[in-house]
């Protein structure tokens, strides 16, 4: 772009930022400074895209500076929890295979969330790519997910994956490997946004040059309108798809239930929101309330600090979002073309490498429940959630815990109690090469209850951990847990004396 337009450019911005105290004016600086970023683009198809989200981010923009006057604060005495009809037992529904909704296999579609990183637990890439069973990644299971669905019904459920501006390159790639499988992969990209700064409210970016630290994915809300300007929406409509089924990719839980699929043909619901009674290590998570007659999702961000802690307390929010989500495919197109899928508004507060303080404006794509007919929740066992955020998650699903079948786990049954054991592991195995140098081999767990490891330990193969295991070694110290060691209610402390717990 020649110098003096993008000076020109420039001076305008700040005559606009100058004059954002008049109404309006900031509204129309940051209007002014996302239509200078479209027109640096040659035109083309990309530039109808970003155009588009541009207009996108600033009416989410608009919102928020809307919401800051005006929004009152949630009113604590209106949360109720939900009624009975919001939130139905998987248990009194329908028990269905396969088989017997393979006519409904037809019309559905699954979409993975798969625009997050897996820089939380030391890795590069898409988080999608890191490798959690048998040496096959997230994406590996759910592919062979897929296939076993179109094979066994025979059906032909394509897969969807939702790539973010961070994973969409390697992933590209990766799903080349599948092009021999029985399963139809697609993906699009989420919407690229701004961050702003805090103070002025302006655009950090002065291009559209996809800067590290100047843009951001939008959260997974962003789904609804991403996916219909990707074209696929109305592709999928246009074949007879109905539905789409939304999932976490790292949640192995999640795979095409029939007992649902079928529920959402006889319901016709537009929107089921898989939910999971809440043990203590999910009291952070998103719960289905009743406010002021109408079911909504409710966040622990929107909650008043004065009723964190009440929000928290599993006897009163008793269930939470697994984000295992069934969803019209013709209500979205409908809900987007009609602008109304205003999502609550999630703001998350940054700062940047040299210091600058910047707004990310974030949404929840279960926070649409709201929207939707007939949406509600259904409560499901626990086996529909397994996740893996961290590696005393990954150390659950490599064990014997879980039998892998088709690309899907399942509870061990030789394992006396089916609830998970609770495991923590300390920041020595934090990072997936950290974890891996420190277990020769997965312990065997199919009795443990509880596992606490801190500090400098490693494990040698067929090890056996029962009941309530503490491992500790203090600051200095270093703990290696023998080959066949069996570990029963025990507290292994820096000196390696076994004690009984």
């Amino acid at each position: 772009m020649p110098q003096d337009r993008r000076s020109s450019f420039t001076r305008h911005s700040s005559q606009d930022m100058r004059s954002s105290s008049a109404p309006g004016g900031v509204e129309h600086a940051v209007r002014v400074e996302l239509d200078g970023l479209v027109n640096q683009m040659p035109s083309g198809l990309e530039k109808d895209k970003f155009s588009k989200e541009m207009d996108d981010f600033y009416r989410l923009f608009t919102r928020f500076l809307h919401e800051k006057k005006h929004s009152k604060p949630l009113d604590w005495e209106k949360v109720r929890g939900p009624k009975p009809e919001d939130v139905i037992m998987y248990k009194d529904l329908d028990q269905k295979n396969i088989n017997q909704v393979s006519p409904l296999l037809n019309k559905l579609a699954v979409l993975k969330l798969n625009g997050g990183l897996g820089t939380t637990m030391g890795c590069v890439g898409p988080k999608s790519a890191i490798e959690v069973r048998d040496g096959q990644t997230f994406l590996d299971l759910t592919v062979q997910q897929i296939e076993y669905l179109n094979q066994a019904a025979g059906a032909d459920v394509p897969l969807i994956l939702m790539n973010s501006f961070n994973t969409d390159e390697d992933t590209s790639k990766i799903v080349q490997k599948y092009i021999n499988h029985n399963v139809s992969i697609c993906t699009f990209n989420q919407s690229r946004y701004p961050r702003f700064k805090a103070d002025s409210n302006l655009p950090l970016a002065r291009t559209p040059e996809n800067k590290p630290g100047f843009w951001y994915p939008p959260g997974h809300g962003d789904l609804y309108e991403s996916f219909a300007n990707s074209g696929l929406l109305d592709q999928l409509i246009e074949e007879g798809k109905e539905w789409v089924f939304v999932s976490n990719v790292d949640n192995l839980g999640a795979t095409v239930d029939p007992v649902i699929l079928q529920h959402m043909a006889d319901t016709g619901a537009e929107f089921v929101m898989e939910v999971t009674d809440k043990t203590k290590a999910d009291i952070k998570g998103g719960t289905i309330i009743d406010y002021d007659g109408q079911v909504r999702l409710l966040e622990i961000a929107q909650v008043p600090k004065a009723h964190v802690d009440d929000f928290k307390r599993v006897k009163k929010f008793k269930i939470f979002n697994t984000n295992n989500l069934w969803i019209s495919l013709k209500a979205i197109k409908r809900l987007v073309a009609s602008q109304k899928l205003d999502l609550d508004l999630i703001v998350n507060n940054k700062t940047t490498d040299d210091g600058t303080a910047v707004i990310q404006l974030e949404t929840a794509v279960g926070a649409a429940i709201k929207h939707f007919s007939g949406a509600h929740g259904v409560n499901v066992p626990r086996s529909r959630f397994l996740p893996v955020k961290s590696t005393s998650d990954l150390f659950l699903v490599t064990s014997d815990l879980y039998l892998l079948e088709n690309g899907q786990l399942r509870m061990n049954p030789k394992r006396t109690f089916k609830t998970v054991p609770v495991v923590k592991l300390g920041d020595h195995f934090k990072k997936v090469n950290d974890y891996l140098a420190r277990f020769k081999a997965p312990p065997q767990i199919l009795e443990l209850d509880h596992l606490t490891v801190t500090g400098d330990v490693s494990f040698s193969s067929d090890v056996t951990l029962e009941g309530t295991v503490i491992i500790v070694a203090n600051h200095g110290a270093h703990i290696d847990i023998p080959r066949g060691a069996i570990l029963n209610d025990k507290v292994v402390s820096g000196d390696l004396r076994l004690l009984d717990h």
